[in-house]
């Protein structure tokens, strides 16, 4: 099956948690949208695997991975000839596995691959401000492509919402300033935080909305906005309203303090009524 939208209705980040929590198998293709109707943006292509990243690249001829392994010296294109025909006999085993065990890489160099195949590349995909996205779960893998290795959408999120800069795409996105947080795990994230990811999931406990968190830490409330996005979106914490009450009754870190029920414009939650039903089969489907 496959379900096709816009970024600005469904945003990237938002799009790996929906393919992780359905441990979805297939290809995710994201078009970026020029103001040029006779121009095409260029696409990029993820593969995912019962939910995780296996690959990542911005063409379909099967030489990405390669043509990466070939500039960084490691092997000659004559070399990287032959081998693909020798990996070419097995066509469910990964690249990086076959040149590992043709003794032409080890373990580190995968990993180096991997790292700019993937993280690097997808992490940029974060800064489109348009696009659209297609995902089809009846892609053939890319064997050429694949290192052997995986990540998950969540520590690929984290990495690229913490390198963006203009959060613009996603402002309406954020939870209000008013609102409050709650832990969606039980006990400590099993994720990789940073040291301001940690301190707001702390007051993740629904004793604090969100501006008396960032009045606390004294940093900007829209900062503290993005962190708190950054931890809903790889399902570590959730917004909830907040229950107003009189500035006699309380402080601003206070249990009981100030509230204000999430308002947001309905113009900006408009999604497609094709696309809602395209992502309701799409979510009962089989990954």
């Amino acid at each position: 099956m496959t379900i096709s939208g816009h970024l600005a209705d469904f945003s990237l980040p938002e799009l790996f948690q929906l393919l992780e929590q359905g441990n979805k198998t297939g290809q995710l293709s994201i078009q970026e949208q020029s103001h040029q109707s006779s121009h095409k943006g260029k696409t990029f292509h993820i593969w995912f695997k019962q939910g995780h990243i296996v690959a990542a690249a911005d063409r379909l001829d099967g030489q990405g991975l390669l043509s990466m392994i070939q500039q960084r010296g490691w092997i000659t294109a004559r070399v990287a000839s032959r081998i693909t025909e020798v990996c070419a006999v097995n066509i469910n085993q990964p690249a990086g596995l076959c040149l590992k065990a043709q003794g032409l890489l080890e373990a580190e160099q995968l990993k180096l691959l991997f790292s700019q195949q993937v993280l690097h590349q997808v992490c940029k995909l974060f800064e489109l401000k348009e696009g659209q996205f297609e995902f089809d779960n009846k892609a053939p893998f890319p064997s050429a492509e694949m290192t052997g290795l995986t990540a998950s959408p969540k520590e690929v999120t984290l990495a690229g919402l913490r390198a963006l800069r203009d959060w613009t795409m996603l402002q309406n996105k954020l939870p209000e300033s008013a609102s409050g947080l709650v832990s969606a795990v039980t006990g400590k994230p099993q994720l990789r935080l940073n040291q301001l990811e940690w301190q707001v999931w702390e007051f993740a406990n629904g004793n604090a909305p969100i501006q008396a968190i960032a009045k606390q830490l004294q940093l900007p409330i829209g900062k503290i906005q993005q962190v708190a996005f950054r931890l809903m979106v790889v399902g570590l914490a959730e917004e909830i309203p907040w229950v107003t009450e009189t500035p006699a009754q309380t402080s601003y870190l206070d249990i009981g303090m100030l509230a204000a029920e999430k308002k947001s414009d309905p113009a900006e939650s408009i999604v497609s009524q094709s696309f809602l039903q395209n992502l309701v089969g799409f979510l009962k489907g089989k990954a």
